[in-house]
């Protein structure tokens, strides 16, 4: 691996560390009356040494190893070995890390073993090599402890932003699927019909074609709000349903010919927690919806009730269809693969609710229990 800018720097920077430390400490740790040759090959090895380090990004243990086995014969290789020993602790395993400490202390029994006497320089010395040992190791390893930890705070953040990348690509879907398939299938129930029909009389066409154009206008509508909200060029747009909107949610319907009783069981609608309100204003859109596409000729019971601390349920329940609808369905009809109700359910489950579907006898109900606190 090319090493950059910043390595080359660290390297150098280190090298410059580790060949100071060995000229700081020449009066302390050499001993006196060698030889001008011993000592010429003793500050040989520690420069061979400091300049081995450029390689400890390649291979640290061995280097380390090499440096612990020269660091018995010479006295200039000290700085150089606490360099070596970092970068294995910072590199590499704990467990390799602790192998490479037990070499590091191995001549530690054997100088305890010698009864050493504390007021020598030697033995002054020797305490300090073993002492700057350990705290090199526990640097390293602390250094190696931090770095895993921002590397998992960064991942977390990572995996963070994913899931809520994610979570409002199914928050756009499924408001999108909420907004626009009530009016869709709405448009499409009468332009279907107007097709199938085409000799209705006159102020039958009339209503349809009303509908039909004031559905696609509130689509159109519905859609720029949502594209304001996604451009973030949107100060609210219009306001978002609440429970008390379900009157007018089922006179569209029965203004679009669908047969809708509403049963309003709730004292004061208007007093429901906004996002209560608009959870169960958006499970009745959905039910009423279904109802249209699956059963356009079933009579709907929608049915409303709750208080506050006892929660509130939504029901929607019409005769299940057992034959085709009355409009044919040529491919034109807006296509429906359960994506409604798996919407449905994740909105519920949000807020704290319950959401179920399905046959009950003859008929097919869609029934929601939401939270509703005071």
């Amino acid at each position: 691996m090319r090493r950059t800018p910043r390595d080359w720097l660290a390297d150098i920077s280190l090298f410059l560390c580790a060949a100071g430390f060995s000229v700081l400490t020449f009066d302390s740790v050499v001993p006196e009356g060698l030889s001008p040759a011993v000592l010429f090959v003793d500050q040989l090895t520690g420069a061979l040494a400091c300049a081995a380090l450029f390689l400890r990004r390649r291979w640290p243990v061995q280097l380390t190893v090499v440096l612990l086995v020269a660091g018995t014969m010479s006295h200039f290789v000290t700085g150089a070995v606490l360099v070596a020993l970092f970068t294995v602790a910072t590199c590499r395993p704990p467990r390799t890390t602790a192998w490479v400490a037990v070499l590091a202390f191995a001549p530690f029994p054997v100088f305890l073993a010698q009864g050493p006497e504390l007021d020598r320089p030697a033995t002054a010395s020797a305490i300090t090599y073993f002492a700057l040992v350990a705290a090199t190791i526990g640097w390293g390893l602390y250094v190696r402890s931090r770095r895993e930890l921002v590397r998992s705070l960064r991942e977390r953040a990572e995996r963070a932003g994913e899931e809520a990348r994610r979570q409002a690509r199914e928050d756009i879907a499924r408001e999108m699927h909420d907004v626009l398939a009530h009016r869709l299938s709405l448009l499409s129930v009468h332009a279907g019909a107007l097709e199938f029909n085409p000799g209705a009389p006159e102020a039958e066409v009339r209503r349809a074609a009303g509908v039909i154009r004031d559905s696609a206008h509130q689509a159109l509508e519905d859609m720029r709000e949502i594209i304001g909200v996604l451009r973030g060029d949107s100060d609210g747009g219009r306001p978002q349903p609440v429970l008390a909107d379900l009157e007018r949610l089922a006179d569209e319907s029965r203004a679009a010919g669908a047969r809708v009783t509403l049963h309003q069981r709730v004292a004061r609608p208007e007093d429901a927690p906004a996002l209560t309100g608009r959870t169960a204003y958006r499970i009745a859109q959905e039910g009423l919806t279904n109802a249209r596409k699956h059963a356009p000729d079933a009579e709907v019971t929608l049915t409303v009730s709750g208080a506050p601390d006892d929660g509130l349920t939504v029901e929607v329940r019409n005769v299940a269809a057992s034959a085709p609808p009355a409009v044919p369905d040529d491919g034109a009809a807006v296509p429906g693969g359960g994506q409604g109700l798996i919407g449905l359910a994740e909105r519920t489950r949000l807020v704290g609710g319950e959401l179920e579907h399905g046959r009950t006898g003859a008929d097919f109900r869609l029934r929601a229990w939401l939270p509703w606190r005071a």
